[in-house]
Formats: C-alpha cells, structure tokens, sequence
C-alpha cells in the first residue's frame, strides 16, 4: 500500500498494524477487573461478571445496529452511520428517549468476536463509519471487537457516540483510536446533573473529558460531505433552561474552540420518569416540551460566544 493511501485510513489501522491496538485493548481488560472504566468508578469485577452501576459485565450487550439516517448530515451521507446501540448506560437520565435499552437492558450479550463481525458486516452494507451508541461503558470489548476486526479489512471512521460522562484515563486509551467523537454536553451544573442523571461532578467530568476528546481529534474536518475525524458536541436544551446551555457553551467556545461543531437539539419531550411527574419540582418541569422562546435562547447563547457551526 503506498504510504499517501495509508495515511488517509484511520488511526486504528495503522495501531493495529504495530501491535499497539491489541495492547491497548489488553491494558483495557485489566481494568475491568476493578472497574473503574467510567467515573461512577463502581470497582467491582466485571471479567467474573459482576455487576455495577452500567449493568453490565463482561459481555457487552447490543441492543440492534444498522445503518441510520437520523444523525448529523457530515455522518449520514448517502448509505447511512452504521449505528451499534449498546444496552445499558453510566447514567440514569430522568427523561431518557431510549430508555428501554439504556435503563431496562433491551438487548443480548455478544463476544468481541461478534462485535467485530458487526462492525464489518456494517462495512459491508456501505456504511460511511461505524456509530458506537452509548460507550462509556464497554470501551475494554469496544477495543478488544476494533483489534480484531482492523486486520479483516474495517478501515471506516469509529465514531464515540456518548453522553460525555467518560473517563479521561479510558480515552486516552483510545487515542488514535477514535476518528469522530460525538459527545452529549448535557449541564453546567452539578446539582441538576446529579438529580435528573445520576452522574456524581457531571460537569467537571464533562469538560475534561470533551478536553481530552479534542485534544486528540481536533475539530470536525468534513471531506466531500461527509466527517472523517474531528468533534461534533450535542447540547439538548430542556424546559426551564435546566440545561444552564450558556455556561455549557461558554465552556465549549472558550475552553475547546470557536470553530467546534454544535449540535443544539430541540427534540426534547417527557419520557421514562419525566413523563410521569412528581418527584420534585426539577423532575415537575420536565413535564412539557421546550418553547420556541427556549431554544431560541440556546442559539443566541451560541453566537454570542462566536460558535456557528452544526446549529441553525
């Protein structure tokens, strides 16, 4: 292969190649054995399958995977992200919109092995990359799956679809690793984040983590359409500004950059708890969809902090 084509292939190829990936994934396993790969840093044993706050143990579990036309336009292209949806989650989201795989386990257990042949049969169906949903959790079988498919031919971007409650330690594991990481930026505030996602010092985790993320990917870089490596950031704007979106995007346009891609999302609706009222007066508001007013308010937050990308 001449090396002008091999430097346009993702960063896994060329870490596989080494032996480097499938060191990273070893080092990965290890952790599962006194689990600290996310922050809620429950310690338990996952590789003897015990169970922490994630639900999860050894086997990741997947809840489906195809190709999907609902992303962000630089990830859909033509064929479609190949989205994997992994079961369980490291928060517990009061208003979750998938709550049937995050919070009730919808799914069934699969090895590295399947995971990888997941991987390449999305390949296979023309998927422009390969959307990990969910994958705070399963990083250790996430590398593990990559080191075994790279060298059976996957060579589309990884895409890190989380809720940006991540270990800064796991994502330098997976430097190199991750072409598009698209993390949520939910709060700029702990106390919100503590009731409504029970995710302990979410916005201190947050921000270094979306830190670290683009320390190693930068900005979003779309090629003839669509993303080959870079950030897209996600911000739900939710009833009553609970999502305190001009301290989260002050933080994005001061701390990463002007140039970051932005995803403002209006979409928000009451589900899973949310839907079903009391509990206080945080979870009350939650009880009705945003206003135009709301989210109107989000995008001028964004341009008085100069962001302009990925947002009307």
């Amino acid at each position: 292969m001449a090396e002008a084509e091999r430097t346009q292939l993702p960063g896994y190829v060329r870490l596989s190649g080494s032996g480097e990936l499938e060191e990273r994934a070893r080092r990965a396993h290890e952790v599962l054995r006194d689990c600290v790969v996310c922050p809620q840093e429950c310690r338990v044993n996952r590789i003897e399958d015990e169970l922490g706050f994630c639900r999860t143990g050894l086997l990741p579990r997947v809840s489906s995977y195809s190709p999907h036309f609902g992303e962000e336009t630089p990830l859909v292209g033509k064929n479609g992200s190949g989205t994997i949806f992994f079961a369980g989650c490291n928060m517990r989201c009061e208003f979750c919109q998938n709550y049937e795989i995050s919070q009730c386990g919808a799914g069934y257990a699969v090895s590295n092995e399947d995971l990888a042949a997941i991987m390449l049969h999305l390949q296979e169906r023309r998927c422009h990359n390969i959307n990990l949903v969910s994958p705070s959790h399963v990083v250790p079988q996430i590398l593990g799956a990559v080191a075994l498919a790279a060298p059976r031919g996957l060579n589309v971007p990884l895409v890190y679809n989380s809720g940006g409650y991540d270990s800064v330690e796991t994502l330098r594991l997976l430097d190199g690793v991750i072409d598009i990481y698209m993390p949520d930026a939910k709060y700029g505030r702990d106390d919100v984040a503590l009731e409504l996602s029970h995710a302990p010092g979410y916005t201190a985790r947050m921000q270094a983590a979306l830190k670290e993320m683009h320390r190693q990917v930068g900005d979003l870089v779309i090629r003839d359409g669509l993303a080959v490596r870079g950030m897209i950031i996600r911000h739900l704007v939710l009833p009553g500004n609970l999502a305190s979106s001009e301290i989260v995007l002050k933080f994005i346009a001061e701390e990463l950059s002007r140039d970051s891609y932005v995803n403002i999302m209006a979409q928000y609706h009451p589900a899973w708890k949310a839907a079903e009222g009391g509990r206080g007066p945080v979870l009350a508001a939650l009880q009705r969809p945003i206003t135009s007013r709301e989210y109107q308010y989000a995008i001028r937050c964004a341009r008085e902090n100069s962001l302009s990308r990925g947002f009307p």
